[in-house]
C-alpha cells in the first residue's frame, strides 16, 4: 500500500490528478486549470511533485498485478528528450502487443540492453523468442543472457533471437501512445522525473490494454486501486 501520510490533499484528488496527467495530452498548467474547474486549487509545481512522487510506486504495483504475457517478445528502444539531449526508453511487448517491461536509460549500449533483459526476465520469466532490430547492442545483450543461462545449466531455456526489423512493427506502434502523451511536455528537466513520469504513462497504457484484468472498471478507478 502506498503511503499518503502528511499529504494536504485527499488521496483520491492526488491520484485523479496523476492519472489525468499520465493518460491525456495535457501540460501541468492545463491540468492546474482542469483541477480548478473541479474546485480544487493546486498549482502546477505541486502537480509535478505528485506525478514524480507517486507514479513509480503505482507502476511497481501494476507490474505485480498485470496478467501474464506471452513468451514471444518484441523489443526496441526509442528516444526521449532530456535537457536538450536524448535518453533511451527500452520497451518490450509480446506478440499481441501487451507490455512486458520498460526502462529508461541514459545509455544505449550492450550494458543497458543486458540490464533491460535481466529486469524483464526477472519480472516475467524467460521468453522462448525475442525479436529485435539490427542493433548490435541489443543482440549482445541477449547473447549475454543466453551465456548466463548456459553457465547456470538452463540449457532448455535458451532464448531464440531474431533480428527482423519488420516484425518489430508491434512495439514501434506501441510507441505512438507514449509519444502522444509526452509531446506537450516539451522535454524533461531531470532523469528521475522523466523515469517517474514514464512509469505512470506506461501504467496507464497497460490499463488501457486491459492488462490488469479488470474489464468494466473505469481506467482511473483501476489506477487509483493500485495505490491500495
Amino acid at each position: 500500500m502506498i503511503s499518503f501520510k502528511g499529504a494536504y490533499y485527499p488521496k483520491n484528488v492526488i491520484l485523479y490528478a496523476v492519472f489525468f496527467y499520465v493518460r491525456y495530452t495535457v501540460s501541468y498548467r492545463d491540468l492546474e486549470k482542469i483541477m480548478q474547474e473541479r474546485r480544487v486549487t493546486v498549482d502546477h509545481a505541486t502537480l509535478n511533485r505528485w506525478v514524480v512522487k507517486y507514479s513509480s510506486q503505482i507502476a511497481k504495483e501494476a507490474k505485480k498485478k498485470k496478467r501474464l504475457v506471452g513468451t514471444s517478445w518484441r523489443m526496441d528502444e526509442t528516444y526521449i528528450k532530456l535537457k536538450g539531449k536524448w535518453v533511451y526508453l527500452y520497451r518490450a511487448v509480446d506478440k499481441s502487443g501487451k507490455t512486458v517491461d520498460f526502462m529508461l536509460s541514459k545509455a544505449r549500449n550492450e550494458a543497458a540492453a543486458t540490464h533491460f533483459f535481466e529486469k524483464s526476465i526477472g519480472s516475467n520469466g524467460v521468453p522462448e523468442k525475442v525479436v529485435i532490430d539490427k542493433s548490435g547492442a541489443n543482440l549482445a545483450g541477449l547473447t549475454n543472457i543466453n551465456i548466463y543461462l548456459f553457465l547456470m545449466k538452463f540449457w532448455l531455456s535458451f532464448i531464440d533471437t531474431l533480428q527482423v526489423k519488420y516484425l518489430n512493427n508491434i512495439v514501434e506502434q506501441n510507441y505512438r501512445f507514449i509519444k502522444r502523451i509526452t509531446k506537450p511536455m516539451m522535454g524533461f528537466k531531470a532523469f528521475h522525473s522523466a523515469a517517474a513520469t514514464l512509469d505512470g504513462i506506461e501504467t496507464a497504457h497497460m490499463i488501457r490494454k486491459g492488462q490488469l484484468g479488470q474489464e468494466g472498471i473505469p481506467a482511473h478507478r483501476q489506477f487509483m486501486a493500485l495505490a491500495g
